[in-house]
């Protein structure tokens, strides 16, 4: 089950495209995952390259004499069936580590298996630098760029991004992976995570190991949120993903969820807003982040956060209680309500009442749900991230959605190009967690963000690595 919501699919990551025009539709970034785009002239974007696992991305796939290529890098080709690297994340030390920022965060580094202190990887070569005299490019190749990979296994699916730092405070997306694995199902009627659910996330797992043992990654953070987080034997699953896909994940709390989610979306919020409530709804928790931007900003807009809080409810775990296949006007009304009363339990809500009339003030959603709507709205023979990333809403325009979703059937949802089997049954859900959200905070205005904790991890790691400290063009 792959999965559209793949995040930034754009190689560059992290400039705001302003203002959208008055039809609502956002700059094209990249393509879907999967397929490769050139780079696109006006806004320094382009499609990512999914499919390209083998670090052949350079500028020169002109069949090259191995030989030459071999002279130039003065390296040594490994084969891929020597010894199977790990990817092993490890926890920052107390004191003097690396990357020791305002919290622990655990660094990954890619070393074989039989000696996991030493930092190398078994990667191909990239592709030959031109030689004098045959032109020069003005920016730096991609393979002499640190590579920095970011990886989200949540409730519902399972996600990975690779990327090189460019200009300052931006990446380029060079590999991607996402899929639908459904690790909660069955989490909240068994308080366990079922075992053909962790076998669909171990298989997804294992492909996104073989993405990063295909390239020298510098950092990498992956971790695991809300199913792990509160199945009685996530931890053990987590030993199972380690022993047979080669990966070490952390479970991290609901805070530092919460703040990735902020990082993630930092450019989406332009320099003139006010205020902002961030919301991530997830498949077994929603993550909500009040923003007040009305003092000097900062260049992490997770520094902005004046409140946050993290329901324990989410898509799936909604759809499990409430059913997803057969939703009423009474049941979707039942789910709202069941929000709305985790929501009046949170005590920091009104922390940005003084700006909730303002113009300045707007919602801004990361998740499936918002970005389901926005194709909907959009009416969209396929789903199209460079269209929905980055889309303005208005107030009517999710109405009006939302209104279409609850008196659409689930044959009728699964019909829909941007809704599909994999989400029919919890769509549903995702609204009634969105309308209760924004019976709190009501606004008119929702940007739509397809993109989220991996871009979040991304930007934390370049910038704690200081990528950007020295070089507009993301050198090290």
């Amino acid at each position: 089950m792959e999965d559209h919501e793949a995040g930034a699919g754009a190689p560059e990551v992290g400039v705001s495209r302003g203002s959208p025009p008055p039809s609502g539709e956002a700059n094209p970034a990249a393509g879907r995952y999967g397929r490769q785009v050139q780079p696109r002239s006006g806004n320094g974007q382009a499609g990512d390259t999914s499919h390209d696992h083998k670090g052949q991305n350079g500028p020169h796939q002109n069949g090259k004499p191995k030989k030459r290529r071999k002279r130039r890098r003065g390296r040594k080709v490994f084969a891929r069936d020597e010894a199977r690297p790990a990817i092993t994340g490890t926890s920052v030390p107390a004191a003097g580590g690396a990357s020791a920022a305002r919290q622990p965060q655990p660094a990954a580094s890619i070393a074989p298996q039989s000696s996991i202190a030493q930092s190398a990887s078994i990667a191909q070569l990239p592709p030959a630098l031109p030689r004098p005299g045959q032109g020069a490019r003005t920016p730096p190749p991609l393979q002499e760029l640190p590579v920095f990979a970011a990886l989200d296994l949540g409730t519902n699916n399972c996600r990975l991004l690779v990327a090189v730092p460019t200009r300052h405070g931006q990446f380029r997306v060079i590999d991607a992976f996402s899929r639908i694995v459904r690790l909660g199902e069955g989490l909240t009627a068994n308080g366990r995570l079922g075992e053909a659910a962790m076998d669909r996330a171990v298989e997804a797992l294992k492909i996104c190991g073989d993405k990063l043992r295909n390239r020298k990654v510098r950092k990498a953070r992956l971790i695991a949120t809300e199913a792990c987080r509160t199945a009685a034997n996530g931890v053990e699953f987590l030993e199972r993903v380690e022993r047979e896909a080669g990966l070490k994940l952390e479970i991290i709390d609901r805070q530092t969820e919460a703040r990735l989610a902020v990082s993630g979306c930092g450019s989406l919020v332009e320099r003139d807003t006010q205020g902002v409530v961030l919301f991530d709804i997830g498949g077994g928790s929603s993550e909500i982040a009040l923003i007040d931007l009305t003092g000097q900003r900062s260049p992490r807009l997770a520094n902005h956060i004046v409140s946050w809080t993290s329901l324990p409810v989410g898509v799936v775990s909604l759809a499990e209680r409430f059913g997803g296949r057969t939703v009423t006007r009474e049941i979707f009304g039942a789910m709202v309500e069941d929000v709305a009363i985790r929501l009046r339990a949170f005590d920091g809500r009104d922390r940005l009442s003084h700006l909730l009339s303002s113009p300045k003030f707007h919602l801004l959603g990361t998740s499936g749900t918002v970005t389901t709507l926005a194709g909907v709205h959009l009416d969209l023979e396929r789903y199209d991230r460079r269209r929905v990333d980055g889309l303005w809403m208005d107030r009517d325009s999710v109405d009006r959605m939302v209104e279409k979703l609850v008196g659409w059937d689930f044959q009728q949802r699964v019909a829909n190009p941007c809704i599909g089997a994999d989400r029919a049954d919890l769509v549903l859900a995702g609204c009634a967690i969105l309308e209760a959200i924004r019976a709190v905070w009501p606004s008119e205005r929702l940007r739509v963000a397809d993109r989220g904790l991996r871009e979040g991890i991304l930007s934390e790691l370049m910038a704690d690595d200081g990528v950007w400290r020295n070089s507009g063009r993301g050198r090290a």
